[in-house]
């Protein structure tokens, strides 16, 4: 039996399932129920070896999580932006997933660790140990006097997105709607500058996948480091304001960072539904455009597993392995499908936190 390709994922919301799910945390991490799209078990045998985990803090709500499914069945629809979510709001529930990365790590400690460096996820897949990033998704757990950043920072936080779909202290984020373009509100907060300043001081990604277009143009003149969107596709596909125009992939080749390819029907489809037929051909017609944009280096993972609705043909991480087989199938070589997997994500944070 032919080992699965080890790959490397830009983005997913393990840790808030892990928050908010009724079952017992050994349960939901190391059981072998299947339920959601990650687990201990499913990642060793799809070849998970690493990957951001969001800390994301939802919008406060009293009743059930709303079902993007439904919601997105009937384009054209923009669903209300959620309010600002404020720093003593956020910060409890940010903090509890920052623990519970590090007790995953602790409840299993010969198959994954937190890793802070490139060189800790290269020792970690060599012994095949799945490496775990911490990301944050939404900055409101950082608070205006940026105090809360270098805590976070020491530890474990490699990558931040200033914003999700929801204005901050920092900036605008875009709105789940479709059609639309991110070209949507202001840019950047002088906090948000300042944000911006400090990470890259520290040595932490900024993620511009939630952010509107005029404040992706502010990173990229107030940073200096690689532009990366670790789960967005392409805009020329499926015009969703959380896809990226070609304008921005070109900009993400020349600073020489990435794009994680979204596993999201709905920022898949051409016509923005949730549609878990999607086939194969619509999610490598976006990956050929990706590449032809942004460049075979500059293109990876960003699968939003436990964050969104995946097409069937993927299901949950065990479908990763299938992916790599379309790709191939439809003419990827191993070189390029290797540089998708895990080669430019690596190559990338490495010259983001160096």
């Amino acid at each position: 039996m032919t080992a699965p390709i080890p790959f490397f994922d830009g983005h997913n919301d393990f840790l808030l399932r892990l928050l908010k799910a009724p079952a017992p945390r050994d349960e939901t991490w190391l059981g072998t129920a299947g339920h959601g799209h990650l687990d201990l078990a499913r990642m060793k045998n799809a070849g998970f070896a690493g990957g951001m985990f969001a800390i994301f803090v939802p919008p406060a709500s009293s009743g059930p999580p709303p079902d993007f499914k439904a919601l997105m069945a009937d384009p054209p629809y923009a669903l209300p932006m959620p309010p600002e979510m404020t720093h003593p709001q956020a910060q409890p529930d940010a903090l509890a997933m920052a623990g519970l990365l590090h007790w995953m790590e602790r409840s299993a400690p010969n198959d994954f660790r937190v890793c802070r460096s490139v060189a800790d996820i290269r020792t970690a897949m060599k012994t095949g140990v799945i490496a775990g990033m911490m990301h944050m998704e939404g900055a409101e757990a950082i608070g205006p006097d940026l105090d809360a950043l270098y805590l976070f920072h020491d530890i474990g936080l490699r990558s931040l997105g200033p914003v999700w779909s929801r204005p901050t202290i920092f900036g605008h984020g875009v709105p789940m709607a479709f059609p639309g373009s991110p070209d949507t509100g202001p840019g950047l907060t002088e906090a948000g500058l300042d944000l911006v300043r400090l990470c890259d001081e520290l040595g932490i990604v900024i993620d511009l996948s939630h952010l509107n277009e005029k404040g992706f143009d502010d990173v990229a003149r107030c940073s200096a480091a690689p532009l990366v969107a670790t789960h967005s596709n392409a805009h020329a596909l499926c015009d969703s304001p959380r896809n990226l125009t070609d304008r921005q992939l070109h900009m993400i080749r020349e600073r020489g960072g990435m794009v994680g390819f979204n596993f999201a029907a709905f920022y898949l489809n051409a016509d923005g539904t949730a549609d878990t037929g999607t086939g194969w051909d619509v999610m490598l017609r976006h990956l050929d455009h990706l590449i032809a944009q942004a460049g075979e280096d500059h293109v990876g993972l960003g699968s939003d597993f436990d964050g969104c609705v995946l097409p069937d043909l993927i299901g949950d991480v065990t479908g990763v392995p299938r992916l790599f087989d379309a790709m191939a199938a439809h003419g990827y070589g191993d070189d390029l499908i290797r540089k998708l997997a895990h080669e430019n994500w690596l190559a990338c944070i490495d010259r983001c936190l160096n």
